[in-house]
């Protein structure tokens, strides 16, 4: 992106910005204005920037570190393995960290009503199931931010509306905050700060 393309953002070309662990963050902008770069460069997983990310006094350099119990990522693309089921998609997660029982994960499935597609490959489910899955797999291990990119964009007005439930006792339990993108819908959260990217 240009420096025009960005003169007016909240974020880029900003000297400081400053995230706290237990707010809610809402990113908006049009589509290739840099929604899902920002939340790479803060994830780790895109170094192409000028400039320090500091997160819990540690550098970009042992960001990494901190993916297995400070960040959580729901992608855009989802990143699931279309060859293997929904639970299985789920468990591979959460046999690394053992952060959810198995019974907590099924409740999540069934008020998303997905128990009937828990054996199914994850390349037969339909985007929004797909969607739904990415979301409870992020929940399986330990955060303080929650990172989401775009993540009801396949769903509708009343699975959107139980997801919101859903992520706000999630971040409640465990006193987290997350950093979420959007084109323009603001959704059902109480935000504490709205950026323009």
């Amino acid at each position: 992106m240009s420096e025009l393309e960005v003169s007016g953002s909240d974020i880029y070309l900003q000297k400081n910005i400053f995230f706290e662990k237990g707010k809610k963050y809402l990113f908006k902008a049009n589509s290739g204005h840099g929604k899902s770069s920002i939340l790479n460069f803060i994830y780790g997983s895109n170094s192409n920037f000028d400039g320090n990310i500091i997160f819990n006094g540690a550098s970009f350099d042992s960001l990494i570190e901190n993916r297995r119990t400070k960040l959580s990522y729901v992608f855009q693309d989802f990143k699931l393995f279309s060859e293997l089921t929904l639970w299985e998609n789920i468990k591979i997660k959460n046999n690394l960290t053992n952060h959810k029982t198995n019974k907590e994960i099924k409740v999540l499935i069934e008020r998303l009503g997905l128990s009937h597609k828990n054996e199914q490959l994850v390349k037969t489910l339909s985007l929004g199931q797909k969607q739904r899955v990415s979301i409870i797999r992020s929940f399986c291990q330990p955060f303080d931010f929650l990172l989401l990119d775009e993540p009801f964009s396949h769903l509708d007005e009343n699975n959107i509306k139980i997801l919101t439930n859903i992520i706000d006792e999630e971040l409640k339990l465990q006193e987290a905050g997350f950093i979420m993108t959007t084109l323009n819908n603001e959704y059902f959260f109480q935000y504490d700060k709205i950026l323009n990217l």
